[in-house]
């Protein structure tokens, strides 16, 4: 790693509507949302990343959960790919086992467009 360059982030997050993801964690993993299977990964945003992401595709939804997930015993699951503008995304190939949700947060429309974040999103 250059002098540049961060370490990648050990943990990540995920959107979802709360009746799936509440669902799939039920049974012990989630399999990802229909994009997700599409696209062959589980789609996670980085902390700087997860507003955007919220903007960009959950934009006018309601009833959502935010989970904080500990990548670290997802081990060679994770791979960081380039996705909009060269940033690196944390993907997930693979079902996300319930054991590595570390927290899961409402995340209500703000009345504006947006998102009320929890204090752990800067």
């Amino acid at each position: 790693m250059s002098e540049t360059e961060q370490p990648l982030p050990t943990t990540a997050w995920k959107i979802e509507d709360r009746a799936t993801w509440q669902a799939a964690l039920a049974t012990g993993s989630y399999d990802g949302s229909a994009l997700d299977r599409a696209d062959g990964f589980i789609h996670l945003s980085t902390a700087a990343q997860v507003r955007e992401t919220a903007l960009k595709w959950f934009a006018g939804r309601a009833d959502l959960v935010l989970a904080q997930i500990d990548l670290t015993p997802l081990g060679d699951t994770v791979k960081f790919e380039a996705s909009r503008g060269g940033a690196l995304f944390p993907h997930v190939y693979g079902p996300l086992p319930a054991s590595s949700v570390l927290v899961t947060h409402d995340l209500p429309p703000d009345g504006q467009g947006g998102f009320v974040f929890p204090e752990a999103i800067p």
